[in-house]
């Protein structure tokens, strides 16, 4: 045999034998469960992956979750398993199933003793309580929500969760009939089977992080709020949302589930027999029974898409006690980043207004005070004649087209996301006890070909770099892409480490400040990240404005 068949033969045997760290079987409160011990890279490190695990039984129709059975044997957990059931994105047809409680758990490994006490983060979705789920979209397996990148590049474990979203997760007749907050209850049920149970996988069930994106952040903001979670967790981002944002809670939820009740064809004259029935309704026929439309919504309606998320959060006495500004307390000791894209209104004006995307049709500023007036239909005309004015003040007498635009897109972002998010800072920075608060503006901008190239980042464009896909699929990325990807997976998951962005395994492009009352620092994130990237102060002119001159407008008689 020739020496280099000699060396070929030796290294392929090496390369047979070695055998990575891996947990193998994982004994849960539920059972043995068994992953994936996947390999890095033909000399890395390794990653333990389980799609699948349960952490509830499968639930029944509009009632609270309970806890899993347990199973003989040992499960295989190495698929994922269906996101809960919804709508398609047609709204003609349902995905998913109602038997859907399941999570899924990456765990870096090195070559040599598998790890012990790790940070955990744990990933909850957006999607308007309406859609998603925990692996999120795919192109050719290539999941968004896969946590492997974050997991590896952090050394952290990444933990993502499904929860009932739609009719089944969050109806309510707003009284104990049919109290909803089904789906904030099986998040809070999955939080802590991972308390519980993580140690068995080598994370520290006393260092854990919640976090999320859009509908997915508003429940993070909510978990933090709500007297149930007490020590469960440690630390929470929200990435665009927060549970003070106008689409968050349900003040009315007996007249949308009456609507809801009538698609299906059950009595409405009473909340009793109106939950008994749609209890044993078919869960396909009540998840269809609610329609949101989306196509050209000002034809038909001068309200704004924001203003009809219907099927949302409520509170209901128990899991929320008390509207969510009056419940920051119980986040005193849980560390806090909050934060916005900077154009995070632009798909919701894009559906409101589609003429922002055509750069040949012109917008009419009454197209523009119409969308003011429908925003600010709870402070009536007054309201509206006060926002319009603020928002075009430096338009000057013939504003460019652009300008027109962008001012839309800046309304619609402030009022859904930024506003709130700053609200929800300053009420945690004045209730925080130990805990540290943290802002960021995220502005890069976004990917999409078929967008004015005026347009910054969008809602959701941040999740592709949170969740690595720059380094995942490097092909459809540019290098800066890759910077931006590594700064927000170091300061994210040095966050979920040390409670302190800055501080942790992985070096960051510069030190993020807190965000205090006396200096209201945030951070833009960007791939040109620099000392000029600590700002103060996010559009303070029109946070003044929100939150003292239109708070202190009288509510119009109208008012939903």
């Amino acid at each position: 045999m020739a020496r280099w068949e000699i060396l070929c033969f030796a290294l392929c045997t090496c390369l047979v034998v070695a055998q990575g760290a891996t947990l193998g079987v994982v004994f849960t409160e539920g059972g043995f469960v068994e992953g994936e011990n996947k390999r890095l890279g033909l000399f890395g490190d390794y990653v333990d992956i389980f799609r699948g695990i349960p952490f509830a039984a499968p639930p029944k129709t509009l009632e609270d979750p309970k806890p899993h059975p347990g199973w003989d044997g040992t499960l295989q957990t190495k698929e994922f398993k269906n996101r809960c059931m919804q709508v398609t994105l047609t709204q003609t047809d349902v995905r998913g199933s109602e038997d859907c409680l399941y999570l899924n758990i990456w765990i870096p490994q090195g070559k040599k003793q598998v790890s012990t006490n790790m940070p955990v983060m744990i990933w909850i979705y957006g999607g308007a309580f309406l859609l998603g789920g925990s692996q999120g979209p795919n192109f050719l397996n290539n999941y968004l929500y896969d946590g492997e990148e974050i997991a590896v590049r952090g050394n952290v474990i990444v933990v993502t969760i499904n929860y009932r979203v739609g009719p089944l997760g969050f109806l309510s007749t707003g009284d104990a009939n049919l109290p909803g907050n089904y789906g904030l209850k099986d998040q809070h049920m999955a939080i802590a089977w991972v308390k519980r149970n993580i140690k068995a996988f080598g994370g520290d069930p006393e260092n854990i992080t919640i976090f999320g994106e859009s509908a997915g952040a508003v429940s993070v903001s909510l978990q933090m709020l709500t007297p149930k979670n007490k020590g469960l967790f440690r630390r929470a981002i929200s990435q665009s949302g927060v549970g003070l944002c106008s689409w968050a809670i349900q003040k009315n939820p007996l007249t949308w589930a009456k609507k809801v009740t009538w698609n299906v064809g059950c009595p409405t004259d009473n909340t009793t027999a109106l939950a008994n029935c749609l209890r044993i309704s078919s869960p396909k026929s009540l998840t269809l029974a609610y329609h949101m439309e989306l196509i050209n919504l000002p034809c038909k309606s001068s309200t704004p898409v924001v203003h009809t998320l219907a099927l949302i959060p409520v509170i209901d006495g128990d899991f929320l006690p008390d509207m969510p500004e009056n419940l920051f307390a119980n986040a005193a000791d849980i560390d806090y980043i909050a934060g916005v894209n900077d154009m995070d209104g632009h798909m919701f004006a894009g559906i409101d207004l589609p003429v922002i995307n055509r750069p040949l049709v012109k917008i009419t500023e009454d197209e523009i005070y119409n969308l003011v007036k429908g925003l600010t239909v709870d402070r009536g005309e007054r309201g509206a004649n006060e926002t319009y004015s603020v928002y075009t003040q430096a338009w000057g007498e013939n504003p460019d087209q652009e300008v027109m635009k962008k001012t839309v897109v800046d309304l619609i972002t402030d009022y859904i996301f930024l506003i709130p998010t700053q609200w929800a800072l300053n009420l945690h920075l004045q209730n925080a006890g130990s805990a540290k608060t943290y802002s960021y503006l995220f502005s890069q901008p976004s990917r999409m070909p078929i967008y004015p190239s005026w347009v910054g980042a969008d809602h959701a464009d941040d999740l592709q770099y949170v969740f690595g896909k720059p380094f995942a699929t490097p092909l459809g990325y540019l290098p800066k892409h890759r910077t931006v990807s590594k700064a927000m997976i170091a300061y994210w998951t040095n966050f979920a480490r040390t409670g302190d962005p800055n501080e942790g395994n992985s070096k960051v492009p510069v030190t993020w400040p807190p965000y205090t009352s006396e200096g209201s620092y945030y951070l833009e994130i960007n791939n040109k990240m620099d000392q000029d990237s600590v700002k103060q102060n996010l559009k303070s002119q029109y946070v003044n404005f929100w939150n003292s001159v239109y708070q202190n407008l009288p509510l119009a008689a109208t008012s939903p």
